[in-house]
């Protein structure tokens, strides 16, 4: 009876074993996979892409809480993954592209947007296992971004900047979404708004194959 109780409590300590390895085994992976959760890992070197997320659109408010502003219904972003470690951890992307179009704005004396380019590209984006989105500059330098407006005093431009910005990642649609991001204008005139805050949505996040990236 000893013996056969002993061998009971030695499988039984095994299975239990086994089941709580069982999770981390599965947890294993690289931060950034296709496939699904834990799939496999986005090679370094891979251009990830993506548009704004269907039904959205990229604003430019002058303050968090109003709507007066610039308005796009197309935007796009082009990275490069520079690195992706196991998970948990952060991967890093170089941000090489970010275009705006079919531009609006409803701010008192602009007749339309001419174009919106991001410039001092390119910037460094942190994607890191629990969603967090980090976007920063260059050492010493700022995120910057011109806007070229139409104005019933001809054509001006705005220049704002940010020091950083701070998006989430969401598995759900495979997206990445920055809400009310501030920009402070650094020149322009006064037809151009004080401050400018940034919201935007783009999924899903691509491959260059077409495939969806997970976050890990």
């Amino acid at each position: 009876m000893r013996k056969r109780s002993l061998i009971a409590l030695a499988g039984t300590v095994a299975a239990l074993s086994l089941t709580a390895v069982s999770p981390a085994s599965a947890a294993d992976g690289n931060v950034l996979t296709t496939g699904g959760p834990g799939g496999t890992a986005v090679a370094v070197g891979e251009t990830l892409t993506a548009s704004l997320a269907t039904g959205t659109t990229a604003t430019l408010y002058s303050s968090a809480t109003g709507t007066s502003g610039i308005t796009c219904s197309s935007s796009q972003f082009t990275a490069g993954v520079t690195d992706n470690p196991a998970a948990p951890g952060t991967a890093t992307e170089s941000l090489t592209g970010q275009t705006f179009s079919n531009c609006t704005s409803n701010n008192v004396g602009v007749l339309g947007v001419t174009s919106i380019t991001v410039n001092a590209l390119p910037y460094t984006t942190a994607v890191s296992s629990d969603g967090t989105v980090t976007v920063t500059p260059a050492g010493g330098s700022t995120i910057q971004t011109t806007v070229v407006l139409r104005t019933l005093l001809g054509s001006v431009n705005c220049v704002y900047q940010a020091p950083s910005l701070t998006g989430t990642a969401d598995n759900a649609d495979n997206s990445i979404a920055f809400a009310n991001q501030a920009f402070t204008r650094s020149s322009g005139s006064a037809l151009c708004p004080a401050n400018g805050f940034w919201t935007a949505k783009y999924g899903p996040v691509t491959t260059s194959a077409g495939e969806v990236v997970h976050v890990n």
